[in-house]
């Protein structure tokens, strides 16, 4: 059969699913040009560092350039609200982190609600936060640092990168477990709240392993617990809360893949794959293994699961808090 003759069939069996109401799957082809992949927090920092691991992965995997763009800014609200607002064909991606989950109820009059204007995609996993202080504070356990905030309300601050941040959340969390006042002390920026805690401005401050794990080796920080059911072998001598009696305290950061809603459910089902196929990549799994992070991965569904007990858990902890900017 001769080129001509080939196109023309093509072209009849196109027209002939065109006739019947019928057409190709929304994914088929996809992707067969450039994604943008939106990470809402600035260079350099977890998320930014996984999106571009990510990234790369998908490049790979399909031959497709992805772009990434970060647009950092109001607790990840703005890159946000650019996903929610792009076209949904899966040529826009966003990772996020816990504030995916957080942010509608801490932030009720957006005009926009990542429950109802996301799809989950896929879960990456987690990596439990560290309270940390500085190296030379007069804190040397996680139970000095208790004693001096039951024993006088504000006497101990806490750092945080802003409003409504994992960090914040999980100080607020260690507040209502232990029934103790503690002072909050916002930053605009984790790089000055870091800076602060360093030359001992603020008592505490929850970090992820990216962060804590270095400044704790040079002897800048000092690790008094880890929010999470095991240890970590980055850091093996530092408690659990668990360990110290607050099973319940158990704060950590997460990051998973989401996309616009209406997003056709093939498309996401393939970005799902791709995800996961860098999961099993091994030079993904050793960059994750030095940030600390337990690997997740699984269908859609189950992220999808794990997204709304999410959304429902931090809930209870920002109402009982009060830190609902409404």
């Amino acid at each position: 059969m001769n080129l001509k003759l080939t196109h023309a069939f093509g072209a009849l069996a196109l027209g002939s699913l065109a006739a019947l109401g019928m057409a190709a799957p929304a994914g088929a082809a996809y992707p067969d040009r450039p994604v943008t992949l939106v990470v809402p927090f600035p260079p350099g920092g977890a998320v930014d560092t996984l999106g571009r691991l990510f990234a790369d992965s998908i490049n790979s995997q399909t031959g497709q350039p992805v772009v990434v763009e970060n647009r950092a800014g109001a607790n990840g609200n703005i890159g946000t609200e650019a996903v929610v607002k792009a076209a949904p064909d899966g040529y826009t991606l966003l990772i996020g982190a816990n504030g995916m989950a957080t942010n509608p109820t801490i932030y009720p009059n957006r005009s926009f609600n990542e429950v109802k204007d996301l799809k989950t995609v896929a879960y990456v996993g987690y990596a439990p936060l560290i309270l940390v202080t500085a190296y030379d504070s007069p804190y040397k356990s996680f139970e000095d640092l208790l004693k001096a905030a039951q024993a006088k309300p504000d006497a101990v601050s806490f750092a945080t990168s802003g409003s409504g941040s994992a960090p914040h959340l999980a100080s607020e969390l260690l507040k209502l477990t232990t029934k103790s006042e503690m002072l909050h002390v916002p930053y605009k920026g984790g790089s000055p709240a870091k800076l602060d805690l360093v030359t001992g401005r603020v008592s505490f401050m929850f970090l992820n392993p990216l962060e804590a794990v270095p400044q704790v080796n040079a002897k800048k920080l000092r690790a008094l617990m880890i929010d999470s059911p095991g240890r970590i072998t980055q850091l093996p001598d530092v408690p659990t809360s668990k360990e110290l009696g607050y099973s319940d305290l158990e704060a950590k950061v997460w990051w998973g893949f989401m996309v616009p809603a209406g997003t056709p459910d093939d498309i996401v089902t393939k970005v799902n794959g791709y995800i996961n196929t860098a999961l099993q990549d091994p030079k993904v799994q050793d960059k994750l293994k030095q940030m600390a992070v337990v690997i997740g991965g699984g269908s859609v569904a189950e992220f999808d699961k794990y997204y709304h007990e999410q959304v429902e858990k931090w809930a209870r902890v920002v109402k009982e808090a009060g830190l609902s900017t409404q």
